[in-house]
This record gives structure tokens, sequence and C-alpha cells, in this order.
């Protein structure tokens, strides 16, 4: 940079300046950081301003605590984006379908499938959609097998769909925290239109997708898999594995967790299947001129087509949000997703062998997880425990006997990548520091 600009040092470019009010000592900076690094630093330091500081975040089911850059807000709060509405006609919305094929593009590359939709409103009705695109493709309506590892909400929403439509939803219990696939083999029936998995499931546990894909494709049935984008850095993809149509909860791409939403539905399939996809799909083209250029090449709105033919609808604030998807995607790229997925898991596995070091903890389930995992309180004073933690600053997990009374005595915890070894530690003391208070209590 200084020889295209034509000097010797960087001393030569402050030779303007007054040796007398140069500052001649050595400024004393910390060592370089990273963007994250730099965003901890200064929210701690901000934080002095507050007596109670931020609370860490451990939780999870669905809405994380990832990294978002700052470049993902920077891009996608321009005026070009973030005011734009639906492109109903490509000659004046390059940008915003360009965006689109781009998204679809890495939804593909993360999800090893053949074609993505351009979003979707969240991963619950993402999950639904599927479904419905499955019985369509099958012509078969008689049945939708799944099973209680895949997230309570998600098969909430599932039922919602079907409940006028005659179509029974089998949800199969899981054991030790993972499907048996031969327990899912003895649901699937000539009249199963697709067998729904989630990979790492709600537990955080990794399921055995292969197997239940052939025995699903065995009778005719297609595989749902409704996965973790960060996983993919880490994990087979679903593709890989034998799924037809693949889902996710976009919002750990680029999005923080805001309460809950709004957020991004990701759908993706096999190219034999795109005729039957909900929402709308970009394609690339070149105009009279031989420019590249972008139109939507499907659209299954009412709106464009014979209402008896569409599919399901979807609006523009959640192309805003496939938009930061694609950023993030962009700036972080295959190392960098892999290495985000190495961190969740590494400091997932330290989190659960430390807070399991206390005698009044265990793991509920012994499966390889990614990220998150179900810690058992032998005490069964799950309510009191994390309202003891999140007085001292920590959300220290989510309780789950609201959805599986079996375990009440259980919580969900998550591990990002944000989370330091201090801040898991912190956990771990205040675990224990209520462990010993509420001994004292009893005794």
């Amino acid at each position: 940079m200084l020889q295209a600009i034509g000097v010797e040092s960087i001393a030569d470019l402050f030779t303007s300046i007054p040796p007398e009010i140069r500052l001649e000592r050595e400024l004393n900076l910390p060592p370089a950081m990273g963007e994250l690094e730099l965003t901890q630093h200064l929210s701690r330091l901000a934080s002095k301003n507050a007596p109670s500081g931020e609370k860490v975040c451990f939780l999870g089911g669905g809405s994380y605590d990832h990294f978002v850059p700052a470049a993902v807000d920077a891009i996608a709060s321009r005026g070009e984006f973030f005011t734009s509405y639906t492109p109903y006609q490509p000659e004046v919305s390059q940008g915003n379908l360009q965006v689109m094929f781009e998204y679809q593009t890495l939804i593909c590359a993360l999800s090893g499938m053949d074609v993505s939709n351009a979003s979707l409103y969240d991963g619950g009705s993402a999950v639904a959609e599927a479904i419905l695109m499955c019985m369509s493709a099958t012509g078969r309506y008689g049945n939708v097998v799944t099973v209680d590892t895949v997230h309570p909400e998600y098969r909430q929403t599932v039922a919602t769909y079907l409940e006028n439509l005659n179509t029974r939803l089998i949800t199969t219990p899981g054991t030790n925290g993972i499907i048996s696939p031969l327990e899912v083999s003895s649901q699937i029936t000539k009249e199963t239109a697709c067998v729904l998995i989630q990979y790492p499931n709600f537990f955080g546990c990794v399921e055995d997708v292969r197997a239940i894909a052939e025995m699903a494709h065995a009778v005719g049935a297609m595989l749902v898999v409704a996965f973790d984008p960060l996983s993919a850095g880490t994990l087979r993809r679903p593709g890989d594995l034998g799924a037809d149509v693949v889902v996710a909860e976009g919002q750990s791409l680029g999005t923080g967790m805001q309460f809950g939403g709004p957020y991004l539905g990701i759908l993706a399939c096999r190219d034999q299947f795109v005729r039957r996809m909900p929402g709308r799909v970009a394609g690339q083209t070149v105009d009279r001129s031989g420019r590249r250029c972008w139109v939507l090449t499907l659209q299954t709105r009412e709106q464009h087509i014979r209402r008896e033919k569409a599919t399901s609808n979807i609006c523009t604030n959640q192309g805003l949000f496939a938009l930061r998807a694609a950023i993030y995607l962009s700036l972080m790229g295959p190392r960098g997703m892999r290495d985000a997925g190495y961190l969740c898991l590494q400091k997932s596995h330290y989190a659960a062998d430390r807070i399991t070091m206390d005698e009044r903890f265990e793991l509920a389930f012994q499966q390889p997880f990614f990220k998150e995992f179900v810690v058992r309180d032998r005490r069964g004073e799950v309510a009191r425990l994390l309202e003891d933690t999140c007085e001292q600053g920590y959300l220290a997990g989510i309780p789950l006997g609201r959805w599986y009374p079996d375990l009440e005595d259980c919580f969900l915890v998550a591990i990002t990548e944000k989370r330091t070894k201090q801040e898991i530690d912190g956990l771990v003391k205040q675990l224990a520091s209520a462990n010993s208070e509420t001994a004292t209590t009893h005794a």
C-alpha cells in the first residue's frame, strides 16, 4: 500500500504534524482482536455502566445466541434492501433477485440439496410446508410419521396444518434421546407420505439419518430432515445422508435472538420435487444484450397462478432475513462455518464435562451431541435452580417438563461459539453455588 501511494514508511504520512505535538511514546493498547473478541470486550466494558450487566445466555431450543458479524447489519440495513418490496417486476428488482439467487445457491451448498426456495416464514412453518409438499409429491394422505425428539413446537405446527386434512400424525417415542430406526420402521406403511426427523435433534443428539432414509424409501415414503445450519460445518449434510427435503430455522445465520422472531424458514429439496416447492425460486439468465441477469423462475403464490395450483405465500420481510443469511454465509465461507461448528462442538463438551463433575447433575442421554445437551438435576429442583442462576446473571437453560413430563427434572443447555471459557466456568460456579445453598436450606 505504501508503495502504491509513493511513500517509504507510515511515518512519512505524518511529516506535516509538528514534532512538538506528536506522541512519542508507545500506545498502551492490548494485542489485536478479532471482531467477536473485540465485541465481547467492549460489551464487558459497557456493562460496567449497569449494576447487573448483561445476562450470559445458554438458552437454545431453536433460538441461539450466535455471533453476527457487524457487516451483516451494515449491509442489510441499506435502504435499497431494507425498504424494498416483493420483486414483482424483475427489470427493476435485479439487486433483490440476485440476493435471492445467491441465497439459494448458498443454502444448496449448506444442505447438500439440488434446489432451494427464496425463504419461508420460520423453522416451524418450513417443516409443515415440507410435509404438505411430500403429501403432494407422493399422492399419499394417510399419515405422516415423526418422533418426539423433533422440536415439540414444530410438531404442534404440523398438527395444526394437518388438523382438517384427515391425515394422521404418528409420533414415535425416542429411546435414550434418539430415534430407534426399527421403531420408526414399524410405523411406516404404504399410506405414509413422509418421515420427519431432526438432526441434531431437539435434545442436541445426533440421529442415524441414513438408516431412517433407507427405511422410508423402501416403502416409497419421503424423508424430511430439519437440521441445524451451523452443524453443516462439522457433521455430514442431510442431503448426503438421503434426505429428500431439508428444512431449517435460519435464525442462527446472521440474525439475533430478538425475543423469538421474526425469523427465517429454510427449505431445499431434490430436483424432481421443485414443482411442488412452496414460495418462490429466483433463476439466473441473460438479457437480450447477453448480460447476466435474474428473474423469478417459479412463483407459486395464488396472485400469480391458478389458485388450485398455488402453494404457500411468502412476504417481503423474510426476504430481508434471507439477505442476512446470504451475507453471513458469504462472510463465513466454508472455513468459517467449519470453525464455528467446531467451537460449538468443543465448548459444549467442555461445559457438559464441567457441569457433571458436580454429583447433583448428570447427562440425561449418553449420546453424541453437537452444541446442546440435556442435564438432569438429581434433586428435581429445576425451576428453582434456573431462577437462582438467572438472578446471578446466567440464563442457564430451558426446563423440559412443559413438553416432556418424564423430563421434569431436566433442562436443555446450548453452547455457541460466542460463549467463552470464563462464561462457561462462571455458569458451572453458579450451578455449584446454587447446589450448596439448596443443600444448606435442606439441612
